[in-house]
């Protein structure tokens, strides 16, 4: 979650115009809108401690999802995000879910306000070109976890037979799981299925790594809410740039898919809705995600 002091600080660094699509936003089903609820509580999760999540005991996103099974936790919620690693029976996947920002810790405000991009580290990210680069902050947050990571998830596909791989997270978890998302397509065996969950998350990339990940990962999905602001920032004029996949909820039972990579011109979609940061409501950052709220207060 982003502070209002954090955003404060982003005043600067919201929009500008994108390269247009032309396409409208369709509407999302009440099916598929009732289908990201498993995923949202997922994220939701992902701010309970680790002792609460080692043993899947963390109120109602842990009630909502019975039979995962946890098998690795960490992350202290300020130099390292809270991250878990288990196995979802119900869609025999690996899940992997990371925390967003806690606004009461100072590393992890830190981590959002390091805003400039390098490129990424060829030792994580083999054969991605230095035009690729990412938010800075971001970067470096991911890189602290994501041998860990890999190594359970490998185990994992290994002893229970499955080539699926879920990543999820809201905020700066969601700009985690998209990194992790990409990390995965390029250290995984070929033929692994990547499907990236996120919410509320911030632009992580320039271009070149929005298209990256569209090019690796198909099934990826950004859902906003309503007029949160964190989506639109770090700001374009920057060089910063969205994958696709954005799913914008209007009001509860009503969302849109959004076409193209940042899409500026239709009138539902997220920048038109949110132009600048003073147009927005942190509040809504926080939810209601169909109902559900994610935060660390919300670990109920």
């Amino acid at each position: 979650m982003w502070s209002l002091s954090t955003l404060a600080i982003f005043f600067m660094l919201n929009s500008v115009s994108a390269t247009p699509y032309k396409r409208a936003a369709t509407p999302v089903s009440a099916a598929e809108l009732s289908s990201f609820s498993p995923y949202t509580q997922f994220a939701r999760a992902a701010y309970c401690s680790t002792s609460k999540l080692a043993g899947w005991n963390c109120g109602e996103a842990c009630r909502a999802l019975p039979g995962f099974q946890p098998t690795l936790v960490g992350g202290d919620g300020n130099a390292i995000q809270i991250y878990f690693v288990g196995y979802w029976p119900t869609q025999n996947t690996v899940v992997v879910a990371h925390q967003g920002t806690d606004p009461t810790k100072l590393v992890s405000v830190l981590t959002d306000l390091n805003v400039l991009q390098d490129p990424l580290d060829t030792k994580l990210f083999p054969g991605v070109s230095a035009s690729v680069r990412v938010h800075d902050g971001f970067r470096n947050a991911h890189a602290l976890t994501a041998p860990r990571i890999l190594a359970e998830v490998k185990n994992l596909m290994a002893s229970k037979g499955t080539n699926r791989v879920t990543v999820i997270g809201h905020s700066l978890g969601g700009a985690l799981a998209q990194l992790d998302a990409l990390y995965f397509s390029l250290n995984l065996p070929a033929g692994t299925l990547i499907k990236a969950m996120t919410y509320g998350v911030p632009r992580v990339g320039n271009a070149a790594f929005a298209s990256l990940l569209d090019s690796k990962i198909p099934d990826l999905k950004r859902i906003n809410n309503r007029k949160d602001l964190v989506p639109i920032i770090p700001g374009r004029f920057l060089g910063y740039g969205h994958p696709q996949g954005e799913v914008h909820i209007l009001s509860t039972g009503s969302a849109v898919a959004c076409s193209g990579q940042d899409n500026s011109v239709d009138s539902q979609c997220q920048i038109k809705t949110v132009p600048t940061i003073f147009d927005g409501n942190i509040f809504d950052h926080l939810g209601p995600y169909e109902g559900v709220y994610i935060g660390t207060i919300f670990c109920t």
